[in-house]
C-alpha cells in the first residue's frame, strides 16, 4: 500500500474519501511525496499563503484554483509529479498565480469543453490530451509548454481551444484546435533557448479581417475556411513553420488540389497590408506544408495556391560541378538573372543552415560555386559536401505593366568530388 506524506500546514479538509460537499483548502505547505497518491473529490483551493509541491500523483476530480505556489521538485531524481484532471462534470482551472506542473492528464467525458481554463498552467513534461477540450479562448487563461514540454494522444476530442505558448529551443507541435477540431501547427527548433512562440487556430474565414483580394500577384487562391496565428514573444531565433490540412473537415479541396507543388503557406503582412508568399513544400502523406526556409515575419498564416508567373528569360540550372574541369556547371547558373538586378539568392543545406547569400547575383563574381559564405561555423575555404541543397531566388520584375516581386525555390545538386 502506498504511503501518503504531507506536512500539515494547511487549513481546511483533505479529501481522500467521499466527502462530496466539502472543499480542500491549503493555507500552508503541502507536499505530495514520490510514490504517493493524493486525491480531492471536491474543489481544491490553494490560497495566497499556500505552497503545494506535487512530486507524486495528484487526482483532481472537481475545480482547481491556485492563488499561491503550485510546483514540483525539479531535477533528475524527481521523475514523478503527475497531475490528473479527471472530473465527471465541467472543471474550472483558475487562479491568480501560475501553476507549474510536470506531467498532466486531461480526462473528462462531460459536455465539451470539459475544462474551463481561466488561470495559468505550464507543462514541463508531457500533457496527455485523452478526453476533454481545454478552453482558454473564452475564459482568458494561458497554457504554456516549457523546454522539454510535449503532448500525446491529442485529437478532435481533446486539445486546446485557444492560444498555446511554447518556451525554449526545441521543436514543437501545437495542440490547438477550434470548434471541436484539432488542427495543429508545428515549428522547428529555435536556436535561442530564450525563444517564446504563441500559436492559435481559427476555423473561420480570414477574408473579412484580412482581405484575400489584397495579395501578391502570384497568389492565386487563399484558404477561406481556416487560418492560424503564430507570434514571436521572445528570443532572436526564427523558425520553419508547418501547417496541416484536413480535406474532409476544414480545408477546401481546391486549395490542396494537384499539383501539390503549388500549395504554399501565405502570411498577412501588416506593413504591406497584403498576403505574401512564404513558400512551402507539401507532404501529401502527412497532409502538411512546411516553409522551405525560416519565415520572414509573424502574425496570420494559412494555406494557398501559388501560380507560376511567367518570366521566360529566367531559367535555373540546378547542377553544380565545380571540380570536373569540363567548363560545364562550374557554378549555380541562372540564365538572364542580370536582367533583374534587384535580386537575392540564398542557398541552404539539408539542415536549414544558410551557406550562401548575395544580392544582385552573378554581377561581380558573386556566384555559388560550392563554397560557403554563410555562418562562420562553416569553413568558407573548403568546398561544401556533395549533396542536395535548397535555393531561394527572389527578384523584382519591372518590365511589365504591373511590377511585382517573384520568389522561386527549389533544389540544386552539388557534386564536390
Amino acid at each position: 500500500m502506498k504511503k501518503m506524506y504531507y506536512r500539515v500546514g494547511f487549513l481546511g479538509i483533505l479529501l481522500v474519501g467521499q466527502m462530496a460537499n466539502a472543499q480542500t483548502v491549503n493555507n500552508g505547505t503541502m507536499v505530495v511525496m514520490p510514490g504517493t497518491i493524493l486525491s480531492t473529490v471536491s474543489d481544491f483551493d490553494n490560497t495566497p499563503t499556500g505552497d503545494f509541491v506535487n512530486d507524486g500523483e495528484f487526482y483532481v476530480y472537481a475545480n482547481f484554483n491556485n492563488d499561491g505556489l503550485v510546483t514540483y521538485t525539479p531535477g533528475p531524481i524527481m521523475s514523478d509529479g503527475y497531475t490528473r484532471f479527471q472530473g465527471t462534470n465541467v472543471q474550472k482551472i483558475s487562479g491568480s498565480m501560475p501553476s507549474e506542473l510536470m506531467d498532466v492528464l486531461f480526462y473528462n467525458q462531460s459536455v465539451q469543453p470539459a475544462f474551463e481554463l481561466s488561470g495559468a498552467i505550464s507543462v514541463a513534461g508531457n500533457s496527455e490530451f485523452n478526453q476533454g477540450i481545454v478552453n482558454n479562448d473564452d475564459f482568458g487563461g494561458t497554457i504554456s509548454f516549457e523546454q522539454e514540454g510535449t503532448h500525446t494522444s491529442t485529437w478532435n476530442g481533446s486539445h486546446v481551444d485557444g492560444e498555446v505558448i511554447k518556451n525554449g529551443s526545441t521543436d514543437f507541435q501545437y495542440p490547438i484546435g477550434d470548434k471541436n477540431l484539432y488542427r495543429y501547427a508545428r515549428i522547428s527548433a529555435p536556436t535561442d533557448v530564450a525563444s517564446t512562440f504563441t500559436g492559435k487556430y481559427f476555423f473561420e474565414n480570414s477574408n473579412p479581417l484580412y482581405p484575400h483580394s489584397s495579395k501578391q500577384p502570384e497568389i492565386e487562391l487563399i484558404n477561406n475556411q481556416e487560418y492560424w496565428t503564430l507570434t514571436k514573444e521572445g528570443g532572436t531565433s526564427d523558425i520553419l513553420l508547418t501547417l496541416s490540412w484536413d480535406e474532409l473537415a476544414t480545408t477546401p479541396a481546391n486549395v490542396i488540389a494537384s499539383p501539390e507543388s503549388d500549395i504554399h503557406i501565405v502570411r498577412w503582412d501588416e506593413a504591406l497590408n497584403m498576403w505574401v508568399d512564404e513558400g512551402g513544400i507539401a507532404d501529401v502523406n502527412n497532409k502538411t506544408v512546411t516553409t522551405s526556409v525560416e519565415v520572414t515575419g509573424y502574425g496570420v498564416f494559412t494555406l494557398a495556391r501559388v501560380k507560376t508567373l511567367d518570366t521566360p528569360c529566367v531559367k535555373i540550372y540546378n547542377a553544380v560541378t565545380p571540380k570536373t574541369a569540363d567548363g560545364l556547371n562550374d557554378y549555380f547558373f541562372i540564365e538572364c538573372i542580370n536582367n533583374y538586378p534587384n535580386n537575392t539568392v540564398e542557398v541552404y543545406n539539408r539542415w536549414g543552415v544558410k551557406v550562401f547569400d548575395t544580392k544582385n547575383y552573378d554581377s561581380n563574381g558573386n556566384v555559388f560555386n560550392g563554397y560557403s559564405n554563410g555562418r562562420t561555423t562553416i569553413d568558407g575555404s573548403k568546398t561544401l559536401p556533395t549533396g542536395t541543397y535548397f535555393y531561394i531566388l527572389t527578384y523584382e520584375v519591372t518590365d511589365v505593366e504591373q511590377p511585382y516581386t517573384k520568389k522561386q525555390a527549389g533544389y540544386l545538386y552539388l557534386n564536390a568530388n
